[in-house]
């Protein structure tokens, strides 16, 4: 009879389930757990960040002067910010950066520890670096861009990028207290049914056409 119990309560040891007595006030943690899980999913836009729309960038809003300074770049029209800032020599690796630097960017966005100038770390240079050269790889191994440049050659081998292209994408504004909203609305933050245009300018403009 011992033996039997001593397996019983080995075996229970590794079983999720618990006593029918905690049984209720289990279920009641596990569903909260749950809800809590999707509401906070919801609420932080979670979804979108599968996605390669720039706009998830600013679902936290110390991102705003990078996507503003972006939407006014030459880059707009032919890199979003997942061109740029996630590796892209396999699939794996790309969302298991993405999922590692919105860690680290949610973390320090809810402990509100982000600094007034935000500046790439030593993961994210290595990833926009290689991707600079994986964008614009026939300017870099140019022959005749590398004959009247002076030191061309040294420039992009012991040099990133962006310390001759300082302003290529995001400018020279790089403060967060620097940088306005957008005329453009961010969809993360606008309400359904914001529009740009006032209702009294609307009406003003109907009234000139007629």
């Amino acid at each position: 009879m011992g033996k039997r119990l001593k397996i019983k309560r080995k075996l229970f040891q590794y079983n999720l389930i618990p006593p029918h007595r905690w049984r209720p006030a289990a279920t009641i943690l596990v569903a909260a757990i749950f809800g809590l899980g999707l509401y906070l999913f919801k609420l932080s836009n979670a979804a979108s960040y599968l996605s390669d729309d720039p706009q998830a960038c600013v679902n936290c809003h110390i991102m705003t002067p990078q996507y503003i300074t972006w939407t006014r770049s030459s880059h707009r029209e032919v890199a979003h910010c997942n061109d740029c800032h996630v590796p892209h020599d396999n699939m794996a690796n790309k969302y298991f950066f993405k999922a590692k630097d919105g860690l680290y960017h949610s973390t320090v966005f809810t402990l509100r520890a982000e600094p007034q100038v935000i500046r790439a770390l030593e993961p994210s240079i290595q990833v926009i670096q290689a991707n600079c050269i994986r964008c614009h790889e026939n300017q870099v191994t140019d022959a005749k861009l590398a004959s009247f440049v002076d030191n061309h050659i040294v420039h992009r081998t012991d040099r990133i990028c962006w310390e001759c292209h300082r302003e290529v994408p995001h400018g020279k504004v790089k403060s967060l207290s620097s940088v306005g909203h957008l005329i453009e609305p961010i969809k993360a933050h606008a309400p359904s049914d914001l529009e740009i245009i006032p209702q009294w300018l609307k009406e003003s403009m109907n009234t000139t056409k007629k």
